[in-house]
């Protein structure tokens, strides 16, 4: 049975600057140098959330070649008057190239990527969408390569929980009972989708 836990959250913004600015303004704290990826034409920042999580802000690169796909994480739907948010979380599993077709079709095809020294294995949506709206993670297996929360400053900040808000809780909690998952995520019922991360931060508990 496959097994999975929380590995990062994923703030998506029309541009770097933005996203760090309204991650700073959140949480107090500077994010770190991320890098590109250069498969989908995006670029991020991070900041460690504890020693296997992490936050990540994510937005198109400018400066890349346009992809010849839709970018992940829903990127191509925002526009230069959007404001960043907190849009979806990514979960961490083992041997991802053995997920079944139900699994592909419910998290997404599985392909790899890389950012700098780093390379991995994620589930991705062909059109570019999160699935079921970002309440489900994205999977992701890290393989050989070390993660990168790991190689960030500790700023300070810790992950306490993170909560889904959907219209059917009880789709999102089969979806993750049928990858094993296990962490700090709890599921509300909602009338509409949101997600709500808290964290400490030296300067105490933010929400996202």
């Amino acid at each position: 049975m496959m097994r999975s836990t929380l590995d990062h959250l994923v703030i998506v913004s029309p541009t770097l600057p933005l996203g760090a600015q309204f991650d700073e303004r959140q949480l107090a704290v500077q994010l770190q140098p991320g890098g590109k990826h250069m498969r989908m034409s995006t670029h991020n920042l991070l900041l460690r959330l504890g020693e296997s999580f992490y936050l990540e802000v994510i937005a198109p690169d400018s400066e890349a070649p346009v992809p010849t796909r839709p970018r992940w994480f829903g990127l191509d739907e925002l526009t230069a008057q959007s404001s960043p948010y907190l849009a979806h979380w990514v979960a961490r599993t083992e041997r991802l190239d053995s997920a079944d077709e139900r699994l592909r079709q419910v998290f997404g095809e599985i392909e790899p990527m890389s950012r700098g020294g780093l390379s991995w294995k994620i589930s991705i949506q062909p059109d570019g969408h999160l699935p079921l709206q970002g309440a489900v993670p994205s999977l992701i297996d890290w393989g050989e390569s070390e993660h990168p929360a790991k190689r960030l400053d500790d700023k300070g900040c810790q992950l306490q929980r993170l909560e889904i808000a959907h219209p059917e809780p009880c789709v999102v909690e089969r979806e993750l009972q049928s990858i094993g998952f296990t962490g700090p995520v709890s599921v509300l019922r909602s009338e509409r989708y949101a997600l709500k991360a808290y964290i400490a931060t030296p300067h105490g508990l933010r929400i996202l």
